[in-house]
Formats: C-alpha cells, structure tokens, sequence
C-alpha cells in the first residue's frame, strides 16, 4: 500500500480510537479480504439490496440511458466489481451510446480487478480506472462532457444525515450544471429485514466486520486478538439507522506501533464500525434538493424495497 493511503489510514484510526465512542472508519473494510467477504455478502439470501438494485437496473436500463445525449461520461462512485454497472454497460454498448466509463474506487486491488473482467467481457468498453477520493477523482476529469454519476449500492446510507449534505454540496460543486447523479439508497421498511441483511446467520457480515481489525494488525502493527471482539448490528426505525460495532468481550490493551498507541477496552466496550441509513423516497429527495440537484424520476423494484433516484445538477 502506498504511503499517503497508509497514512490516510494511521491519521484516521488514530482519531477515531480516541473517540467515545471508539471509531473506525467503514471505508477501511476494503482491503483484499474486506473485498472478496463483501462480494460474498452481496450474494446471501438476507442481503436484498443487490438484488433489488440489479431488478431496477435491468428493469429501467434503457430510461436512464435515454437521460444522457452522448457522447458523455459515466462516472461510478466505489465501482466495486461491476456486477451491477455491467447491465447499463453492455445495453448501451449493444445500443450503440457513445460514453466513457471512469469507475473510481479508493481500492487499487478491486479497480484492477474490475478492469481485467472489463477487457475480458467488454472489449470495446472505453474506460479509465481511477483509483483516489470520489471528489478528487471527479475534480480531475478532463474535458468538460455531459457526466452521469453513479452513486449505487445504497453507499449514500454511510453518512449521517449532515454528513450526506455536506457530501453532496461538494459533489454540487466538482459537477456542471445540467450533469446527472443517479443515487441508489435502500428505502424504509420491516425492522427485521433490515437487521438480517446485517447479521447473516452464516456469519460473513461477522467475518467481514472483523477483518478491519485484521488489517490494523498488519498495516498498524496492532495486536488485535481477534477471538476476543464479537459482531453485533441494531436497526434503530425511528432514526431509520442500521449500526454495526465491533464488542470487546472482555477487558484489553491492545498496542497499534506504528501510532506509538495503546488503548484500553472495557468487557463489553463497543468500536463503532458502520452506518447505513434508511430512507423514504421524499427524504431523499428533500436531501439532494438541498444540495442543489433537482429531482427527475425515482425508480423501485417490484417489492418496493429499494430506490434509484436520478437527479440533475442545477444550475
């Protein structure tokens, strides 16, 4: 890993353990391992997001692909492995759109291997990988062509509230007037499903929040024993919020040496790990409208689980 993400890293863990309660931060699951456990969990039977995103996707490929005039930009936000932008690929390949696809993702090991299922599967894809903070990546775009940005996978739910805003002003300001923002979020719903989809009863989401503290015992030289914290999620419906902790199960020290750090943990003292929010489409509407971007469709699936809501940024 290079040394301005480890010490994006270093710098980021090194507040968040100091907080109370202790932090880490949620992008920092996707290391190799994060990655491939995440790519699982997508694919359990409680995880209905990616299905649900995949029915809209491929139910309303050709209504948002009528939405841009080419020739334009496709830009994903945390492309991930594609499993999903490949449905909006291939059809307007098949149609003959004029684009370009950029897929950014904080992640070197996940853009390489996004890329190679790309040339293997879409030959004739143009596209160009960058690999640096969603803002930063959109700010060095060259040219000035009609975008359309992905923002899927419900990644949108990881921020509070006004952290969300905050994010979609900045993302208001690196975008044009008259470019488009395609958001998926997951809607509002049974308290049940929505805790199931993160505490599987296999244990990948276990194995997956865990991992974190795996990464910090390689990359921060931490000691960690992993045997000793347990995964534990809630949904809270008032707040529409699904958390994610990681639980000491018994008093520690644990030393992080590359941050000259030791921290105790108290028998049943929590690391909070995750956020995802939940949201009604007129919240989410209200949301990026005070960000500047103007409402155009919302699209569900069948079972009205999810959302995708294509906004326009104004001018």
């Amino acid at each position: 890993m290079s040394s301005p993400t480890l010490s994006g890293l270093a710098q980021d863990v090194r507040h968040g353990l100091h907080q109370t309660p202790k932090r880490l931060l949620s992008k920092y699951f996707y290391d190799e391992v994060g990655s491939r456990l995440f790519q699982q969990i997508m694919h359990l039977p409680e995880y209905y997001l990616t299905r649900c995103e995949h029915e809209i996707l491929s139910t309303y490929q050709d209504e948002i692909g009528a939405w841009s005039r080419p020739p334009f930009d496709l830009v994903e936000l945390g492309a991930g492995d594609g499993l999903k932008t490949k449905i909006l690929l291939r059809r307007w390949l098949q149609l003959g759109h004029d684009f370009t696809y950029w897929p950014i993702d904080i992640s070197a090991d996940t853009l390489a291997g996004l890329g190679r299922s790309l040339g293997a599967e879409l030959p004739q894809l143009r596209f160009q990988p960058l690999q640096n903070d969603y803002l930063q990546a959109l700010a060095q775009l060259p040219g000035h062509r009609p975008k359309l940005v992905l923002f899927l996978g419900s990644n949108i739910g990881n921020f509070a509230n006004p952290e969300a805003l905050a994010f979609l002003r900045a993302l208001y300001q690196v975008m044009h007037p008259g470019d488009g923002l395609l958001i998926g979020y997951d809607l509002k719903k049974h308290p049940a499903t929505i805790l199931a989809a993160y505490n599987d009863a296999q244990g990948v989401t276990k194995a997956f929040n865990l991992n974190i503290l795996a990464r910090l015992n390689r990359e921060l030289l931490a000691n960690f024993d992993l045997a000793a914290f347990d995964h534990y999620a809630l949904y809270h419906p008032e707040l529409g919020e699904a958390r994610s902790y990681l639980v000491s199960q018994r008093s520690q020290q644990v030393a992080l040496a590359a941050l000259d750090l030791q921290i105790d943990l108290g028998a049943g003292e929590v690391i909070h790990t995750e956020v995802s929010r939940k949201y009604t489409s007129a919240e989410m509407d209200e949301l990026v409208s005070q960000a500047g971007f103007v409402p155009l469709r919302t699209f569900l699936d069948a079972r009205r689980q999810f959302a995708d809501g294509l906004f326009q940024r104004g001018g």
